[in-house]
């Protein structure tokens, strides 16, 4: 059955069974890692506050990432796409929009914990649920464009998985990439970075520091920032002179962030880690309640 499919250009069996491997290993880890965040959140009541719903927003966000690389691993080693073209436009969709949202989230919560830091002022609940809807709409809306013709879906070079079509580098796929990275990549990279920087001279000052404030950039500038550099290198260069692995590699160390992120906002958190033990132990564990305390 295997060998009816051929390999597809540019990769050995070897290649393909070892991307599929690293692809489901990404796919079941960040799964249930944030399936884990998520339940939590939904079943201790001492997590349920509007700052911890942005990290259980994220860990949704981050399981859709999940997902998504689970049926990418295993067309891997079917070594084809069993799911058609309307499956690699469902595919696409389903993979960028969580993408999107996760990048939002990371952003958001940054946002929070420079107010919670700096400002002194905690998150509302009607503030949380409204960003929270805004940015699944948001990246949505910014999703659903290429299943309308404003940019495109198509197949990754392993042609197991899809995403947005950098193939052509063509006027509709630049006027598509640029707004869109503008107002899903840029702006939250500046939101990132400009908080965390706030809240290092804030610890700076107190000698209090309670966490690095320079991982959570540089944790997404190594998930997301090879994928960004291929988009924009389409938009001015033949993408196709790049070779299919290495283009490989930016779809998968994107697909690292669902467990970094897990380490990052919900075991990196005090208060998150403690509400995670209980559930999984039913021991409660005592800690200051103070929302985003984090190391």
């Amino acid at each position: 059955m295997v060998a009816s499919y051929p390999l597809p250009e540019g990769f050995s069996e070897f290649d393909v069974f070892s991307l599929g491997s690293c692809l489901l290993v990404e796919g079941l880890l960040g799964f249930f890692l944030n399936a884990v965040t998520i339940v939590a959140f939904l079943k201790v009541r001492e997590l349920r506050t509007p700052s911890n719903f942005l990290i259980f927003s994220l860990a949704m966000a981050d399981m859709g990432i999940s997902m998504n690389a689970t049926i990418a691993a295993f067309s891997s080693f079917l070594r084809y796409w069993p799911y058609g073209s309307e499956g690699c436009q469902t595919h696409g969709f389903q993979g960028f929009m969580t993408a999107l949202a996760s990048i939002h989230f990371i952003a958001a919560i940054a946002w929070d914990r420079y107010h919670q830091y700096c400002t002194r002022t905690k998150l509302q609940w009607s503030s949380a649920i409204t960003l929270a809807v805004f940015i699944w709409l948001f990246t949505a809306f910014w999703s659903a464009m290429p299943l309308i013709g404003w940019g495109e879906y198509d197949y990754e070079p392993l042609r197991t998985c899809c995403t947005l079509d950098y193939s052509k580098g063509d006027r509709n796929y630049v006027s598509y990439l640029i707004p869109m990275s503008i107002f899903n990549m840029a702006i939250q990279m500046f939101v990132v970075m400009s908080s965390y920087q706030s809240i290092a001279q804030k610890f700076k000052k107190t000698g209090n520091p309670r966490f690095n404030p320079n991982t959570p950039l540089k944790t997404m500038l190594f998930c997301w920032g090879p994928y960004g550099i291929l988009a924009f290198y389409a938009a001015v260069e033949n993408a196709n002179l790049v070779s299919p692995k290495l283009r490989m590699m930016a779809p998968i160390l994107a697909k690292t962030s669902p467990t970094f992120n897990v380490f990052l906002y919900a075991l990196g958190n005090e208060n998150y880690r403690g509400g995670i033990w209980q559930f999984l132990t039913g021991e409660k564990i005592d800690v200051p309640q103070i929302e985003n305390k984090s190391k």
